[in-house]
């Protein structure tokens, strides 16, 4: 856990400033460091879709180490073996899929703090350099560790005020597509008036004083969600920013794909 690090994203979030990140999901931790040359704030490093194993998540924690990203793990299900082994293996925070119900907030914050407030059990793993900072690592973890909802359901966005209300929950991501599919819009990044809806959820989040971040599409999109008042901003996926790219490029020499 980078303390520093965290510090300095939630003094930027304070500030009411749009802070820069962006999604891992393919394995070369070559992709972090980059994250890291280029000063972004954060990453995600996904471990809910595509094929990063265990072996691959460390590897890109170790990239960021001792930098001013921020590196949070992106779970595959709200599961306290998970929360507590990506929190063990060093990571700053986690994101937590398909988050619709304060009980799961709950259950959530209790997941990555220890005793007495939480169920964090104590290791010596990377988080606490094998044990070299283990009593500091157990004092200061509960005061800075990230528990990040992803809020992709209808269900969830109209629970949102509630959610806000839960103690230890700071930052919110939001997730277009898979709210557009429990909408009833499989396969479209927005569904009609889903657009809207997360509009108001964020709005709904800023009225809270805790913040709200989500993927752009494009560079454009990401001026455009900018100026909409998000601050947690994703400028992509490394295998969709690689693909845009190469796409762009093609194109260009009237290449179509």
């Amino acid at each position: 856990m980078k303390t520093a690090a965290i510090r300095r994203l939630r003094q930027k979030l304070a500030a009411d400033e749009a802070t820069y990140g962006m999604w891992i999901t393919l394995e070369s931790a070559s992709i972090a460091e980059m994250a890291v040359a280029l000063g972004l704030d954060w990453v995600v490093i996904d471990a809910e879709h595509g094929h990063l194993d265990w072996g691959d998540i460390v590897a890109h924690l170790r990239a960021v180490e001792r930098s001013e990203t921020v590196a949070l793990v992106r779970l595959e299900e709200l599961n306290v073996a998970l929360v507590k082994r990506a929190l063990d293996c060093g990571a700053d925070g986690v994101i937590l899929p398909w988050m619709e119900t304060v009980e799961q907030l709950h259950n959530a914050v209790r997941f990555a703090n220890y005793p007495p407030g939480g169920v964090r059990g104590i290791g010596a793993e990377r988080a606490t350099q094998w044990g070299r900072r283990f009593a500091q690592h157990v004092a200061e973890a509960n005061e800075h560790v990230l528990v990040v909802p992803l809020i992709e359901t209808v269900r969830g966005g109209k629970n949102i005020d509630a959610l806000c209300r839960v103690p230890g929950i700071e930052m919110f991501f939001l997730g277009p597509a898979d709210y557009s599919s429990s909408a009833g819009f499989a396969g479209q990044w927005e569904g009609p008036g889903v657009a809207e809806q997360l509009l108001a959820i964020k709005d709904t989040i800023r009225k809270h004083k805790k913040h709200c971040g989500l993927l752009a599409t494009s560079p454009e999109n990401l001026v455009t969600r900018q100026s909409q008042g998000f601050r947690l901003l994703g400028i992509g996926g490394d295998a969709a920013l690689l693909m845009r790219s190469m796409t762009t490029s093609l194109a260009a020499v009237g290449r179509t794909v």
